[in-house]
C-alpha cells in the first residue's frame, strides 16, 4: 500500500529489517519538518511494499537519533540491511529521494 510507518525505538529494527528503508528523523516543532511531511508521503506511495518508508519523531525516540548522529532535522537516512547507504539534512524534493532508494 505505500504508507509512512512511524517508526520508533522498539519497533525500528524490525521494520528495516532485509530491507531497503528512507528514514526521517523529524520533529512536530519543525517547520521544514513539516514542509518535508507530504513528500515523504508521497515517495511511500510510489515505492509501495518494496522500500520501507519511516518517520521517527526525535522528541519521542531520542536513542534513536543518538545513535544515527542526528544533529539537524530534517535528517533522511538511506538504510540498506542496516547500513547507511545515503543521508541528506533539510529539505529534499521526491526525485532526490527517490533517486537515492534506487541507487540502494
Amino acid at each position: 500500500m505505500g504508507d509512512t510507518l512511524h517508526l520508533n525505538q522498539e519497533n525500528f529494527a524490525a521494520a528495516i529489517a532485509g530491507k531497503v528503508a528512507l528514514v526521517d528523523f523529524w520533529a512536530e516543532w519543525c517547520g521544514p519538518c513539516r514542509m518535508l511531511g507530504p513528500v515523504i508521503d508521497a515517495v511511500a506511495k510510489e515505492v509501495g511494499d518494496d522500500v520501507v518508508v519511516g518517520k521517527v519523531n526525535v522528541d519521542e525516540a531520542p536513542q534513536l537519533a543518538a545513535k544515527f548522529g542526528v544533529r539537524s532535522i530534517p535528517a533522511i537516512f538511506v538504510i540498506k540491511d542496516g547500513d547507511i547507504v545515503s543521508q541528506f539534512v533539510g529539505v529534499q524534493d521526491k526525485q532526490t529521494l527517490l533517486g537515492a532508494i534506487k541507487d540502494a
